[in-house]
């Protein structure tokens, strides 16, 4: 098969385009004939050598856990999934090597969901990772209908599937973004404000008693801000800073969970959701792909499209 691969730690430019073997398919795994695979920041920061000190890596390293395609075969005992079968999953592993980055990825099934019909391939390949971020930060700090909600890089992956799955339940959302990006978040359902220096003070123009929860996505400093207007300081949860649960809040690093994942694709398939695609890259400039994502400037998701 194809797929993108390195052989040591490094930037984008140690990705090669070559071909490897076909991956084995245990007893509790599909084979997926990959359409399309998601591009996520942890996925450079692998390759980049940053998360060795809590997971095992091995080369040669295929990157990416988000992909959308069609089950090509069965292992002994996947019961759940059939040759043809339309899925999405977010494929993490214990361990790191046999990544999404492929024309064939073998899945645990508990790792996977149906593909929602009402998104094409690369929004469903958008889905998986940034989905269940946004959708299990959402259910730790128990948000609900009525509340206020403070979402921090709301026109972003993950932001933006977090403001969509908090309207759509009945939460009001104010969102963080750069101006450019408002009228996007209003087409959301979000009220936005400008991200910066005096956000607590723009926040309390729109919520003068405060915000009942807060989501941060970006870091940098967002959850003291946040803290300042939350009505219980605990009510807080973040992606990105090491340091939320010291200060009372809530440390959220996303979990394969099929419930979880068919849950969003029910919300979109009932026209409550969608995934907005920023760009998309053939499978073989996946480089571009990772250059693009370490810029942090996209609006939506970034796509590799492979077949």
């Amino acid at each position: 098969m194809k797929a993108i691969s390195t052989n040591s730690y490094g930037g984008p430019e140690v990705l090669a385009y070559s071909d490897l073997p076909d991956p084995k398919v245990a007893p509790d795994s599909v084979l997926i004939r990959v359409r399309a695979a998601g591009v996520n920041p942890v996925d450079w920061k692998i390759v980049a050598g940053y998360l060795d000190p809590i997971m095992n890596s091995h080369f040669p390293l295929i990157p990416g856990w988000d992909v959308a395609g069609v089950v090509e075969a069965v292992g002994a005992d996947a019961t759940e999934y059939a040759v043809g079968d339309e899925v999405i999953g977010y494929v993490r592993k214990d361990e790191v090597q046999h990544g999404t980055f492929a024309e064939l990825v073998a899945a645990p099934v508990r790792t996977l969901a149906p593909k929602p019909a009402a998104l094409d391939w690369r929004q469903a390949a958008g889905l998986p990772l940034a989905g269940l971020t946004a959708y299990q930060s959402i259910k730790r700090v128990g948000t609900k209908a009525g509340e206020t909600a403070l979402v921090h890089a709301a026109a972003g992956g993950v932001g933006s599937l977090a403001v969509q799955i908090l309207v759509a339940q009945g939460t009001r959302v104010i969102g963080t973004a750069s101006e450019s990006n408002h009228d996007f978040l209003r087409s959301l359902g979000a009220e936005p404000v400008t991200y910066g220096d005096g956000l607590a003070d723009r926040v309390r123009a729109l919520a003068p008693e405060g915000v009942d929860v807060a989501l941060d996505f970006v870091g940098g400093g967002v959850v003291d801000v946040s803290q300042e207007l939350l009505k219980d300081r605990g009510r807080v949860v973040s992606v990105a800073d090491g340091e939320v649960t010291a200060k009372g809040g809530h440390m959220v690093w996303v979990r394969p969970n099929a419930d979880d994942l068919a849950a969003l694709g029910a919300l979109a398939d009932s026209g409550k959701l969608t995934v907005p695609v920023d760009a998309v890259f053939p499978l073989s400039e996946a480089a571009e792909a990772f250059r693009r994502s370490m810029a942090g400037r996209s609006r939506g998701k970034i796509v590799l499209e492979v077949s």
